[in-house]
């Protein structure tokens, strides 16, 4: 809003553009020429732009400096770029830069001296006691003589006017911080009175000090909108990365399905073929059998007709009786012939396709979750007191003495369970954790804000995901309620595989190749935890070690 004087409505902004910049603390105007100066050409800015190191230049200086040479490094500071930045014009800096340039302008321009007649020299100073701009011959007096010495001087200025209270006829010496305007020393003992008031000078302070922390805040907001374009950037070429890596692992996934449906292809039709040879060589036989029978039916025929038209009683009685029956052959009704290939041959063919898909694909899957490898190390601030853990941090197993250990809010004191010390809130991870020769474990993944004091049950609504064995042969995923878990063979090594953003969490048993279980459809609001635990030592039945093993990419 427009300021106004006590004796006239009509609008006053130069009185608080006055009052931003006090014209008469020509020091403050060039300390803040100084901020608004290019380090370059050594004038104000002019369109000016941000380095990546959070200097300012003049576009033009800055563009001169780079097209002359190979490295594009900032002529202030000497950080070198890579690549040469894409600069913008800082919006901001140039908005303060045409404000100075709007309220300075006056003093860029020629002033003249009010006293000369003829020919009017260029004003040295301008004095608001007069009211009047001098040239150095004029202004003489104003060293000389005692009551002009009193006189209050400034930078040459036009609109002089500006700088006087219309009311009292007096420099304009004070702010008041309750009307926010300036005032003369007059005011401050009239409508003024008991207001703040304070010296145009220390005004003038404040808002410089205010003026740079604006521009301090103003390129730190660069800065941070800097820093959050390469973010981008950056999370675009993971993105790219990451797409390029799923097409490349789909690519190669169904290129393997396709050569292992091709060579079972292969290996049923010889099969067939193999069968369908067989049955030709049984053709063979049974034709070969029954043309050797047909000619000996030829032959009985023949001789039973010769014997048909014989006279001779005494002869036909005396014939071999054998003559009298038929010749001995196969039965040919039980003889079946096959037209097609049997059932149990496509059977056995598909059985074995479908395992070597899911061989395939159990593969594929394992080898993706291990790109996700992470190396994983045991906390040992929240460690049970009685768990023993190595000194690299890969190894924990369960201990008789309980140790005298600082309780942490961290620390387990009652489950004797241990976490990793790094946490995920997002992407995907992946370990594996030796198992062998335990009788009970737990292992998965916990929330940061866990109940660590205390008991505590197992649960995704717990903060808990996790798989555990209990007497060395019953596997139960704690999905809450339990589930039993029937497994064709007792893990060896686990693998813990975890998408943060789908919400899954898998266990795979590593040597076997096969999924022990899964959390799906899960939603993560914190940090994810590595969560282990190696049981009791059970008198030394379950004394080995949880031991977090380095990945070995299957091929």
């Amino acid at each position: 809003m427009a300021e106004t004087s006590p004796t006239s409505s009509k609008p006053r902004q130069t009185r608080r553009e006055s009052m931003e910049e006090p014209p008469s603390l020509s020091s403050s105007s060039v300390s803040l020429t100084e901020e608004l100066q290019c380090s370059v050409c050594l004038e104000v800015f002019s369109d000016p732009v941000s380095t990546p190191c959070g200097h300012n230049f003049c576009r033009s200086c800055l563009k001169q400096c780079w097209d002359n040479s190979r490295i594009y490094s900032c002529p202030m500071c000497k950080e070198t770029f890579s690549k040469r930045p894409d600069l913008k014009i800082n919006t901001t800096l140039r908005q303060v830069v045409l404000h100075y340039n709007e309220k300075f302008s006056v003093r860029r321009s020629e002033v003249l001296c009010d006293i000369c007649d003829e020919r009017k020299l260029k004003a040295l100073k301008s004095c608001l006691m007069c009211q009047t701009s001098y040239c150095e011959t004029h202004l003489e007096p104003h060293h000389r003589v005692p009551n002009f010495k009193k006189h209050k001087l400034m930078d040459p200025v036009e609109n002089i006017k500006d700088y006087i209270c219309q009311k009292h006829e007096r420099p304009l010496e004070f702010f008041c911080r309750d009307d926010q305007t300036c005032v003369c020393v007059f005011c401050t003992d009239g409508d003024h009175k008991n207001h703040n008031t304070v010296p145009l000078e220390e005004m003038s302070e404040e808002k410089m000090t205010q003026l740079k922390k604006t521009q301090t805040d103003v390129q730190q907001m660069i800065q941070e909108r800097i820093k959050k374009i390469q973010d981008i950037k950056h999370s675009a070429q993971l993105r790219k990365r990451s797409t390029d890596e799923e097409k490349a692992a789909s690519v190669e996934v169904f290129s393997a399905l396709i050569r292992s449906i091709e060579r079972c292809q292969t290996e049923l039709l010889e099969m067939m073929d193999e069968q369908q040879k067989a049955a030709e060589k049984q053709d063979e036989d049974l034709m070969k059998d029954l043309e050797q029978e047909i000619t000996e039916l030829k032959r009985r025929d023949s001789e039973l007709e010769q014997l048909s038209h014989t006279d001779h009683h005494l002869h036909l009685l005396q014939i071999d009786s054998s003559l009298y029956r038929p010749p001995h052959t196969k039965n040919w009704s039980e003889i079946s012939m096959k037209t097609d290939v049997s059932e149990e041959t496509l059977r056995r063919a598909l059985t074995q396709l479908q395992e070597t898909l899911d061989d395939k694909l159990t593969q594929t899957v394992l080898r993706r979750m291990q790109q996700f490898a992470v190396d994983v190390t045991l906390d040992p601030d929240t460690a049970h007191p009685r768990l023993i853990l190595s000194e690299d941090g890969k190894q924990v197993r369960h201990g008789d003495i309980r140790h005298k250990l600082p309780d942490h809010p961290e620390r387990f004191d009652q489950c004797v369970n241990v976490l990793g010390k790094e946490g995920f809130s997002s992407g995907r991870f992946y370990f594996e954790v030796q198992v062998k020769g335990n009788t009970d474990w737990d292992l998965g993944v916990a929330g940061e804000s866990i109940d660590r004091k205390g008991g505590i049950t197992l649960t995704p609504q717990n903060g808990f995901w996790t798989v555990i064995l209990r007497d060395g042969k019953n596997y139960i995923a704690c999905a809450g309620p339990f589930v039993s878990l029937s497994l064709r063979v007792s893990p060896q090594k686990v693998g813990v595989f975890v998408d943060y953003e789908e919400g899954l969490v898998c266990f795979y048993d590593v040597e076997n190749r096969s999924i022990i279980y899964s959390f799906t459809g899960q939603t993560f609001t914190e940090k994810l935890f590595p969560f282990f635990s190696p049981g009791l030592n059970d008198e030394g039945k379950n004394s080995a070690p949880l031991i977090i093993s380095p990945v070995h990419y299957n091929k």
